[in-house]
């Protein structure tokens, strides 16, 4: 049963790829009205993947015996598929091939980036032993799920609007986001890099209680474990080492994906010689502002809600079952609270004070980095009640 989700997984994986591949045709066909046939190839594809990754899904489940939402590997590429199932509704709704070509790559490099983590199925710890699992835990990932449909609304709008002809702040802070999306691409490239190669270095360090304890490295180490000792040989030592509550091991993870990234972008920037928006430029050349800024803003007043219930509401009920208390700002709660206020900060400015456009584009954009924020740094290096997740 494992191995079928595993295989399920990969199908998914390389539809969502081959459907990318068509809503780009379809953005190349000039078409007076209706969905032309790149189109709905596309979209027959991508619900053809979504129905592998929810097979997957099950499978997973009916293997472990619990909702396959418990480490990171696995929130992760449920995270991926509720992206997918939402951008599928949207697209529905409004017939926009572009969006499917901005969202794919980005679902296609949450479940890549799922897939550098341990997959094995392991036993629930007595907190994550309650049908809360399943409530809270997938809430929360659709409801982030359904918010970044309008990261990629906001990431067309902005490399549309946004001159590119000299450069600027605005210029700059696009290019930022780019980079960063870069980055889990290289991530990918260089954990599956020292994964074929067999890497590993083992550390004794000495955690926060104070007690001995082993860390094993899967790429050479930058950031060293708090008091860390190299037990093995011919393995690079690190430049320095952590304090015992920053989680050495998920930080030189994170360090590894900037460098990597770095790497990357400097070789796409000598291959395209131009910022990457202005490679991206002409693919949105004909796009309707209204219709995307009008899709940023429903996905962020659907999304809203469902988060609220999934990451606030029925946290602080699991909360109270699990800790005896509904609220302990704990790093994951804190930045749970964040995003909430973001978004809700997002729609008070959308309705109140009328920020449409392109001001709506670089919210939904910070709010997405909040997101990821959440997922990767929080769950990688802050420790927490929370750190499981990262496991």
């Amino acid at each position: 049963m494992v191995q079928l989700s595993s295989t399920l997984l990969y199908v998914a994986f390389v539809l969502y790829l081959v459907a990318t591949l068509f809503f780009g045709g379809a953005i190349r066909v000039k078409k007076k009205e209706g969905v032309d046939r790149w189109a709905t190839i596309g979209i027959f594809v991508t619900i053809i993947g979504f129905v592998a990754q929810l097979g997957y899904f099950i499978t997973r489940w009916i293997a472990a015996g619990h909702a396959p939402v418990s480490n990171l590997f696995e929130f992760t590429t449920f995270f991926g598929m509720m992206l997918v199932g939402a951008f599928i509704v949207i697209y529905f709704i409004y017939k926009t091939s572009l969006l499917g070509l901005f969202t794919l790559p980005i679902a296609i490099l949450v479940i890549a980036y799922a897939s550098m983590f341990p997959r094995e199925i392991s036993p629930l710890i007595p907190a994550l032993q309650s049908d809360w699992l399943h409530i809270h835990v997938t809430t929360a990932a659709a409801g982030e799920a359904i918010l970044a449909i309008s990261f990629a609304a906001g990431l067309i709008y902005l490399i549309r609007v946004v001159d590119q002809s000299k450069p600027s702040k605005r210029t700059f802070w696009l290019e930022f986001v780019l980079f960063f999306l870069i980055s889990t691409l290289g991530f990918v490239i260089v954990t599956t890099s020292f994964r074929v190669a067999g890497y590993e270095a083992t550390f004794e360090w000495i955690d926060k209680n104070g007690k001995q304890d082993e860390m094993v490295y899967h790429m050479p180490a930058l950031v060293g474990p708090h008091e860390g000792v190299l037990k093995t040989e011919e393995r690079m030592k690190p430049l320095v080492d952590m304090p015992a509550i920053i989680n050495a091991r998920k930080l030189n993870t994170v360090i590894w994906s900037l460098f990597s990234g770095l790497a990357l972008y400097g070789l796409l920037r000598l291959l395209l010689r131009k910022r990457i928006a202005a490679a991206l430029q002409p693919l949105v050349k004909n796009v309707n502002l209204d219709l995307v800024d009008e899709i940023g803003y429903r996905s962020v007043a659907i999304g809203f809600p469902v988060f609220t219930l999934g990451a606030l509401i029925f946290a602080m009920i699991w909360a109270q079952i699990a800790w005896t208390r509904f609220w302990g700002w704990d790093p994951k709660e804190v930045w749970a609270l964040i995003t909430w206020l973001f978004y809700a900060a997002f729609l008070h400015l959308r309705l109140s004070k009328g920020w449409h456009g392109e001001r709506s584009a670089w919210l939904a954009v910070i709010g997405f980095a909040i997101i990821m924020f959440n997922l990767v740094a929080v769950n990688l290096v802050i420790a927490g009640l929370h750190s499981y997740a990262g496991s």
